[in-house]
């Protein structure tokens, strides 16, 4: 597999000496012009990757902040070609940040997923991460978009043990996203020596860059993961920015963009500094 923007741009944070920032938002949250705007303004704010969910009406893995984020960009009309367009219209100005399309797999299955590898790839899409997918399903989706040149990023637990771990990740690249806590996103980090010891012993196993999600949720806690993590994931922090920015109806302000853009520059100063020491 040939390097992708995925690869350069880890590779570069690690050069720079610091770990990358992967910031999620769900695409059409609240409305689609606002959250094009939010795309936009992200690279600008500190974000190195950027995680794009695709609103599903289940979102078994979310935590409240994120269900209440796919919910109010399916009220708002927002389909899967809509995203795909979101990524379109970025890549008319940013060719180098990646974008992964994160979610589950119903959304991609019932449009054919080979097929949606091929538009995705098309529209500028880097990657999937699709938490409902097992390894044992591997054909289904990651084989074909690995063959697209696609990366396909799979989820380490503490669960995941060394036995279960090689399956894991056996065609993963791009990175590992390692869940650092066993629950929901916007769950607390509960140890982040623990979480240390988790990326440590994944590193042991594979030459890939490991990033950690799940409940980084300030600039002290991205600090402390990136002192061991080549990643720091940020996502119900960002989605309960935009959810707070909102008027009492529940429409986007003129503080929105910048809400969330304070934020992540908030944790791309605490990704900085990780290393500083």
């Amino acid at each position: 597999m040939t390097e992708t923007r995925i690869d350069r741009r880890f590779k570069a944070c690690a050069e720079a000496g610091r770990p990358a920032l992967v910031t999620f938002v769900t695409a059409g949250d609240p409305d689609l012009q606002t959250s094009r705007a939010i795309l936009n303004a992200l690279p600008a704010a500190g974000a190195d990757v950027i995680e794009l969910g695709m609103p599903f009406s289940d979102p078994m893995a979310e935590g409240i902040p994120i269900q209440l984020a796919n919910q109010r960009a399916l009220a708002a009309g927002h389909t899967m070609n809509d995203t795909l367009d979101m990524v379109r219209e970025f890549r008319e100005t940013d060719q180098d940040t990646p974008i992964i399309l994160m979610g589950y797999y119903n959304p991609i299955y019932v449009r054919d997923p080979v097929k949606f590898v091929d538009v995705a790839k098309e529209a500028g899409v880097d990657g999937f991460i699709i938490v409902d997918i097992p390894a044992e399903a591997d054909d289904e989706l990651c084989i074909p978009a690995l063959q697209a040149g696609l990366n396909f990023i799979r989820l380490a637990t503490p669960t995941t043990d060394d036995k279960r771990l090689p399956a894991v990740l056996a065609n993963t690249s791009g990175f590992v996203y390692y869940v650092s806590v066993t629950g929901i996103t916007g769950a607390d980090i509960a140890d982040t020596g623990r979480v240390a010891t988790a990326v440590n012993r994944i590193k042991g196993h594979t030459q890939l860059p490991v990033a950690v999600g799940f409940g980084v949720k300030t600039a002290e806690q991205a600090a402390v993961i990136g002192q061991d993590a080549d990643g720091v994931v940020v996502g119900s922090v960002l989605v309960n920015a935009i959810r707070d920015s909102l008027d009492d109806a529940g429409k986007a302000t003129g503080g929105t963009v910048q809400a969330v853009a304070n934020v992540v520059s908030d944790l791309a100063a605490g990704c900085a500094r990780a290393r500083s020491a």
